[in-house]
């Protein structure tokens, strides 16, 4: 599954310019905590959050006094934001449409954030991926993540026909069964299986014919070696 599939795609978004009051009350009146910061080209240079605004708030009130000022350690470009583009995060965390469900889940927990602006090829916003969106995805019926498991990944991405294969889901768990052409091609169907959307385990009893793939090295699932230094 896509980040396509599962992003939202009407977004709100601000411009740099955007007064940071006007944030205030987008981001209270629609219930979210973040927006993206777009130029007037369209494409994402930053996200401005609920923790933009409340470390202004609070640094302001901390800087009052001669001692605040003393342990801010002078002056804080953020402290005196009124745009969204001096309050900003920058540069955005983004991810592209067709980057993995798994992927942005992982980017997510590593970066610590909740959203993911979606960008086209040239940094344009198109649309918004959330830790909601992806608890969403996680919700699938079995019979989706089965389809998945046979068109998707066995079928187009590890070229294996689907009908060698005993593929059944019950609550997201799932068990693979049946017979590959090498040990490699049992691996890799395990592996992406346990990467798909509402898996919540894997089971493999699959059979193979020989321990080595069979591919040559040129095949696109196979990196070429690097060549000799010059």
């Amino acid at each position: 599954m896509k980040v396509g599939d599962v992003m939202t795609r009407e977004v709100r978004a601000v411009k740099e310019e955007t007064p940071l009051k006007e944030v205030a009350r987008l981001l209270a009146e629609n219930g979210i905590s973040g927006l993206p910061v777009t130029d007037v080209q369209g494409r994402v240079v930053g996200v401005v959050s609920e923790a933009d605004i409340v470390g202004k708030e609070a640094g302001a009130r901390h800087e009052r006094s001669l001692l605040g000022r003393l342990l801010a350690g002078g002056e804080s470009p953020k402290l005196d934001a009124r745009t969204a583009g001096e309050a900003m995060t920058s540069p955005a965390i983004t991810i592209t449409a067709d980057r993995e469900v798994a992927e942005a889940a992982r980017t997510m927990t590593e970066r610590s954030v909740n959203r993911l602006p979606v960008v086209d090829e040239n940094g344009r916003l198109v649309g918004i991926v959330t830790r909601a969106d992806l608890v969403r995805a996680f919700l699938r019926a079995d019979a989706e993540i089965e389809s998945e498991l046979r068109e998707d990944v066995a079928a187009r991405t590890l070229w294996i026909d689907p009908s060698r294969l005993e593929i059944t889901v019950e609550n997201g768990e799932v068990t693979l069964g049946g017979e590959v052409d090498t040990k490699a091609d049992a691996e890799l169907l395990e592996y992406f299986a346990s990467r798909v959307p509402g898996v919540v385990s894997v089971r493999s009893t699959l059979r193979w014919q020989v321990d080595e793939p069979k591919l040559p090295q040129s095949s696109p699932r196979i990196p070429e070696p690097p060549g000799p230094e010059r």
